[in-house]
């Protein structure tokens, strides 16, 4: 996809490619805190050169429209927990699949936790100076145990329906269970007691309607999924390495990106493809 740099006004802009905040750039054993966000962590699991030119070169990548429809219904889901939070009720959904003694956990700090861009959950491992930090979608309490319990919306249009024997199969679905990890991971680092099962809150749209008529009707199902946070500690170790490196990772050969890069790198200067 080609992408245009605008500003705030839809204007035109020059698109310089390079970050040039220096505390956006990670210098090479620095001493200095640095932050990396979870979306950048999967960077680091799934391409450690897009990583390092990225996080310690200052190369942006082109940007993406936002998902704005999964974001509505992330919103408005987080409308209907924050109203059952307020009142602490149990949501619709609990009873539907005969979850008891759990409501939408009440913290001062949760907004915040929920806000990747302006806060999110935020834990610096004491073995570096890498603050990790996301925001999770909700979190639940299990009043018998006192143990929170993560959880992450998921919104999709499949003609296959949604049930746990199938939802969490497959390479695509591995990042979905490490999302939930990093923040299972980070909360526990925190001090705060969770449970071992959270929940993907998974809302298929039905693609085999009659027609449209200016609305969708989605299917909620509630798939649980017992997180494991055991590879965390020694992939933040990896990712310092790569950081603290001085020379550019290895071509990786099955990531596009690099493959791109690496074409367009051999077109400009005449050499062979």
């Amino acid at each position: 996809m080609i992408s245009l740099k605008r500003n705030s006004k839809g204007q035109l802009v020059e698109a310089k490619g390079i970050r040039t905040r220096s505390h956006s750039r990670y210098q090479p054993n620095q001493k200095g805190s640095f932050k990396i966000s979870r979306s950048k962590f999967e960077d680091f699991l799934t391409c450690r050169r897009c990583f390092y030119l990225d996080r310690v070169k200052g190369l942006i990548s082109p940007s993406i429209p936002g998902w704005t429809l999964n974001e509505t219904t992330d919103i408005l889901l987080k409308k209907e927990f924050d109203h059952c939070r307020e009142n602490q009720i149990p949501h619709r959904i609990f009873e539907k699949y005969g979850i008891r003694n759990i409501v939408p956990y009440k913290h001062s700090s949760l907004d915040s936790w929920r806000d990747s861009l302006h806060g999110g959950l935020q834990y610096e491992p004491a073995y570096s100076n890498i603050i990790l930090y996301g925001g999770v979608d909700d979190i639940w309490l299990d009043l018998d145990k006192n143990e929170l319990i993560v959880v992450e919306f998921k919104s999709q249009a499949s003609r296959r329906p949604v049930s746990t024997q199938y939802y969490l199969k497959g390479y695509y679905r591995e990042s979905y269970k490490r999302q939930i990890d990093f923040y299972v991971y980070l909360l526990s680092r925190l001090g705060f007691e969770v449970s071992e099962s959270s929940y993907f809150y998974v809302c298929n749209a039905n693609r085999n309607a009659s027609c449209f008529r200016g609305e969708m009707l989605f299917e909620e199902v509630l798939i649980p999924y017992k997180w494991n946070i055991g590879w965390i500690d020694d992939q933040i170790a990896e990712m310092m390495k790569v950081l603290n490196v001085e020379h550019i990772p290895e071509f990786n050969q099955s990531c596009e990106n690099c493959a791109y890069y690496n074409q367009r790198f051999l077109m400009e200067n005449n050499l062979s493809v």
